[in-house]
């Protein structure tokens, strides 16, 4: 075993033993070399950091005095860890009287945004609870997107929960009879989640009232400045005589493309948008152009062809034309009611259907390998942005009567014979769907093929990305996900401008004299006083004449 030998230099009492320092040397070490030595350690502490500007001896004396402060445990085995602390108080910015601005995080302004989905409403309790036994227009989104994450489709379940309380926030505030969580259509800046409902009878009404008033105050105010706007005219230049083709009306609300109404949010907690009614005029107009959304409701849409409306009725259109293309059933889910079968008939085909009781549910098998399983639910929409045809040039009785006295003065002009349009009637096999060049319409296909027998049909849009719709037994929705753009196998060429219009046809009415000589200008002057001389001659005489006759 090791004895008390002469400490080695790595070791703590190294240097004890040495000349002047040993307890046992007789000999006392000089104070004024040994008060050097102190200041020349000291100052060696002092000395400042070329980085951080920091000096050991300040640093080892804020960590003994924040060791002797707090006191803690085994402090040997944290030294490190106080030093940094020592370190990071020393560089913390010092505000003063200032307040700290603690830096918001994003999932907090999240969290602060969805807080209203979470909390009751003065008065929920039990009769909440009663209300949801009963039947309730509150779709079961969390069951839909269960069905759907069997195929890879859908959202989180964190944002399909907050969509399920923003559509209960829904219901709560408007008389709504039915829901539906639409889909989910994206935009460069926001997107916009989209609910389907229909309003309780009775309530719709109010609204189109309200909006034939305003559109007879505009008619008439319309009417007021063209009377005065003709009166100040009068005198001037001669009226065109060219007439715009007829404005083909809107479908009313709750039939064709406006059988639903649609509110839209750009996130769940946000407040919930009415979509206004679409016109035949937009979808038109929306057929030819291709346009990304901003997530703004009052954004702009530049285009050519000009588009009728904002942002916001951009959007109600293409939500028409992708409900009319992707809205689909299982085949006998529905059908049409038995007294329309053979008393009703309507020019476009039905427009109603009910569910049918007896229905019985295909295997999952047969509804994957054939398109004629699945129907469509919604009605097509024509060529002129209507689900139901209508004449422009059919007039009312009075428009008849007014047109009568106009055709008396212009007996020529005679209304031209227009065809009438015919789309598939409703309830229309999906096998009858034309395909894209050489792709098809749907691709079905079962959620997994492990185990078929707990998989569910799954079908996806060609002609519109993001389009599915899934059924299990007697169960089965559509949703969208996706950018609104229909697909199209060659790149969009937009609508190229009319043709420059042609110059009039110049004829010798309309041409303009050639600009006379000096010569003919200077003969026409001498035959124009030449002419003014005679004359002045005749009138002469004619005066002497008239003299003469007097005196006699």
């Amino acid at each position: 075993e090791r004895g008390h030998g002469p400490y080695q230099p790595h070791e703590p009492g190294y240097g004890l033993y040495q000349p002047g320092h040993s307890p046992y040397d007789d000999q006392i070490p000089d104070p004024k070399s040994r008060t050097l030595a102190i200041e020349n350690a000291k100052a060696y502490l002092l000395k400042s950091s070329t980085t951080s500007g920091l000096n050991l001896y300040d640093h080892l004396a804020n960590m003994l005095t924040k060791i002797l402060d707090e006191q803690p445990t085994n402090a040997v085995d944290i030294i490190e860890n106080i030093s940094k602390d020592v370190k990071w108080a020393h560089f913390q910015k010092k505000m003063d009287t200032l307040r700290d601005e603690h830096e918001i995080l994003t999932t907090f302004e999240a969290a602060e945004k969805r807080k209203a989905l979470f909390l009751k409403e003065n008065g929920e309790g039990d009769e909440e609870l009663e209300e949801e036994i009963g039947e309730t227009p509150l779709p079961n989104v969390m069951e839909t997107a269960f069905y759907f994450e069997q195929a890879g489709i859908g959202l989180s379940k964190d944002e399909s929960y907050h969509i399920f309380l923003a559509l209960k926030k829904l219901i709560s505030v408007q008389p709504i009879q039915t829901c539906r969580f639409w889909g989910k259509i994206l935009g460069l800046e926001m997107n916009y989640i989209i609910a389907e409902v229909q309003y309780h009878e009775g309530e719709e009404e109010e609204e189109t009232e309200e909006e034939a008033v305003t559109e007879e105050g505009a008619k008439w105010v319309g009417e007021v400045e063209d009377e005065e706007e003709e009166k100040e005219k009068e005198d001037e230049s001669p009226k065109s005589t060219y007439k715009p083709p007829p404005v083909i009306p809107k479908e009313e609300n709750g039939t064709g493309a406006n059988k639903y109404v649609y509110f839209v949010c750009n996130e769940p907690g946000k407040p919930w948008v009415k979509l206004p009614p679409v016109t035949p005029a937009q979808i038109v107009c929306a057929r030819k152009i291709k346009k990304f959304f901003t997530g703004r409701l009052d954004a702009p849409v530049v285009s050519f062809p000009p588009f009728p409306g904002n942002e916001a009725n951009y959007l109600r259109a293409q939500i028409a034309r992708i409900s009319a293309g992707t809205q689909i059933s299982p085949i006998g889910f529905y059908q049409f009611a038995e007294e329309e079968d053979e008393d009703e008939e309507v020019e476009g085909g039905r427009d109603t259907y009910e569910e049918n009781p007896d229905f019985q549910p295909l295997s999952v098998a047969e509804m994957v390998d054939s398109l004629s399983a699945w129907v469509h639910n919604v009605q097509s929409i024509l060529k002129q942005g209507r689900c139901v045809w209508l004449n422009p040039l059919q007039k009312t009785e009075e428009e008849e009567e007014n047109e009568e006295e106009e055709k008396a003065e212009e007996p020529d002009e005679l209304p031209q014979e227009l065809q009438q349009e015919i789309g598939p009637p409703l309830l229309t096999p999906l096998s009858e769907d034309e395909g894209i060049q050489n792709i098809p319409a749907w691709t079905a296909q079962p959620s997994t093929n492990l185990i078929p027998q707990y998989a569910v049909a799954v079908l996806q849009s060609n002609r519109w990305p993001g389009a599915y719709a899934f059924a299990s037994g007697k169960k089965f929705d559509n949703i969208y996900f996706g950018w609104g753009h229909k697909y199209s196998p060659e790149n969009h060429a937009p609508t190229l401008p009319p043709p420059v219009q042609a110059e009039y046809p110049s004829g010798p009415e309309i041409t303009e004299t050639r600009d006379p000589t000096v010569e003919e200008e200077l003969a026409f002057k001498a035959a124009r006083e030449e002419a003014l001389a005679t004359a002045e001659e005749e009138e002469d005489e004619e005066g002497a004449e008239e003299d003469e006759e007097e005196d006699d």
